[in-house]
């Protein structure tokens, strides 16, 4: 289980020394260097198509990298994924943690909740009262909903209000709110400034900061400057480093192929992880939750929308 502190994952560590992915058309990020303390926000910054979402995957143990050497917490990268992504969730990530438009808010929380009871409760938890089995869900969705700073009674329809009458920023909150839900002490989320204006932009940097002062270490991909006192890594500062979309695609299923084989073939027993299952509860889901580690985080796509840029994730199944 994760350390927990008043309902609020412990933060981890995170640094990498000349960290790089490489594909069969150049490199997709290469020579990153980060050092940040436990509940730092670290930012991810670069041009479109640099390789931004797939560090941010990579620190998250959802993609390989395959050059160089990272840690979170006490876990190492690339052996140890399986123990990175435990104590650790995204949001925001886009074909990977995708809310469902015909869904509500108070549907979505609810399957992210049971979802994660199931796969990261203990046998004891399980055992409880129905009761208080429900009353504890209850307690930690009203948890991760006010770290997100979303109010359900101020939403239109209050919970009942679906996804697609949301504005952007409450759709981002409402995704953070999710993958909060199961106390990750690692925080990944993606393209936090897309389609913004610059009040939007400032109020989920507040957010994303106030996450991290709580303790929860933040690593967030932006297309602007991050603000004063955030860790900043960029990963377009190498001169072989690829900017081309269609690379970065082609990179990322070469890295994702044997994904599967990263966790315990190094000695990281995890018997979850063999199983496809993380006990961090992540998974794709209507709820639009993390990417399912039970498909070896293999494959990759690009959303070459030129207003959202072009990004290349890994593909994603249900758990």
């Amino acid at each position: 289980m994760d350390a927990v502190v008043d309902g609020v994952g412990v933060g981890v560590g995170v640094a990498a020394d000349g960290l790089g992915l490489r594909g069969p058309r150049g490199w997709v990020f290469r020579g990153v260097d980060v050092d940040a303390a436990p509940a730092s926000l670290i930012a991810i910054e670069g041009a479109s198509g640099s390789g931004r979402t797939s560090l941010l995957l990579a620190l998250t143990g959802r993609m390989k990298a395959t050059e160089g050497t990272a840690a979170v917490g006490a876990a190492r990268l690339p052996r140890q994924m399986a123990a990175v992504r435990r104590v650790s969730a995204l949001a925001h990530v886009a074909g990977v943690t995708d809310l469902e438009p015909a869904l509500t808010v108070g549907e979505h929380l609810r399957e992210r909740a049971l979802l994660q009871r199931r796969f990261d409760g203990s046998v004891r938890d399980l055992l409880r009262p129905r009761a208080q089995r429900e009353a504890r869900t209850a307690s930690r969705i009203d948890a991760a909903l006010a770290a997100a700073g979303l109010d359900r009674e101020s939403l239109p329809k209050g919970a009942r209000t679906a996804v697609r009458d949301l504005e952007r920023v409450e759709a981002l909150r409402l995704s953070v709110a999710l993958a909060l839900i199961g106390r990750p002490r690692l925080l990944g989320v993606d393209d936090i400034d897309l389609k913004l204006t610059d009040a939007e932009r400032t109020e989920v940097w507040t957010l994303l900061r106030s996450l991290a002062e709580a303790g929860t270490t933040v690593v967030a991909v932006c297309g602007g400057e991050a603000p004063e006192g955030a860790v900043r890594v960029r990963t377009d500062t190498h001169a072989d480093t690829e900017t081309d979309a269609e690379t970065d695609t082609e990179a990322n299923a070469e890295a994702n192929a044997d994904a599967d084989a990263d966790g315990d073939a190094d000695g990281d027993a995890d018997a979850d992880g063999d199983k496809g299952t993380d006990r961090d509860g992540d998974r794709r889901t209507g709820a639009g939750t993390d990417a399912a580690t039970a498909q070896g985080d293999s494959g990759a796509r690009t959303y070459d929308d030129e207003e959202e840029k072009a990004h290349a994730h890994a593909e994603t199944g249900r758990a």
